[in-house]
């Protein structure tokens, strides 16, 4: 596989967290509404959410917030022919981190444990920025 075709697959695998988040979501909220303890209605507004899934809602949010920059930066480094092995590497190092990050978010919220996977996600994401503004003044 070449690096052209790698770069895609960090992508693919945030994307699959985000779906199982969003699985992960659906199941919480019906399973509030089944025990009373949430109406439908309050998912439409998300006005007074179980803390059951609104753990899961706000994980679901981080997952709109700096990956969104992240898949910009893979796709940019793509197009302009920048995603070489390295990148390729960075984006593999900002996409794992996210699942742990994530098993921790959700059922409690230890921001001690999850503030290092944010750090390198963050680091990692700056220095994947920096080599495309590189690749550009260079081009």
């Amino acid at each position: 596989m070449s690096a052209t075709a790698a770069i895609f697959w960090p992508m693919v695998a945030h994307a699959a967290l985000v779906f199982g988040l969003y699985g992960l979501l659906g199941l919480r909220r019906a399973a509030m509404v089944r025990q009373g303890k949430a109406r439908i209605e309050q998912f439409r507004e998300n006005r007074d959410e179980p803390a059951e899934s609104l753990v899961v809602r706000n994980n679901l949010a981080n997952q709109f917030e700096l990956p969104v920059l992240f898949h910009v930066c893979c796709l940019a480094l793509y197009f302009v022919e920048a995603d070489n092995l390295p990148m390729v590497a960075l984006a593999w190092i900002l996409a794992v981190p996210r699942c742990p990050a994530s098993s921790v978010h959700v059922p409690g919220t230890r921001l001690s444990r999850r503030q290092p996977a944010f750090l390198v996600g963050f680091v990692t994401l700056g220095l994947m920025w920096a080599w495309f503004a590189v690749w550009l003044a260079m081009s």
